[in-house]
């Protein structure tokens, strides 16, 4: 129920309301520090993306493996 309410609250976000929460992140972090997280951000989203296929290459493995074995 918290993820709907979440995803609607996110889709209702116009342009203005966009640049409105830039210019709070601009005010709050200084324009030195918004590229230290933005680098920071993208990193995390690099390594869920390496730990999500990783764990998808462990299941396929595991899948051809138990084929193998109901083959035999």
């Amino acid at each position: 129920m918290t993820m709907t309410a979440t995803l609607l609250f996110l889709g209702n976000l116009g342009g203005s309301e966009l640049i409105l929460i830039f210019l709070v992140v601009l005010l709050l972090f200084g324009g030195k520090k918004i590229p230290e997280l933005m680098r920071g951000l993208g990193r995390g989203i690099r390594e869920f993306n390496s730990a999500k296929n990783s764990v998808e290459d462990e299941i396929r493995q595991g899948m051809r493996e138990a084929e193998k074995k109901n083959i035999d």
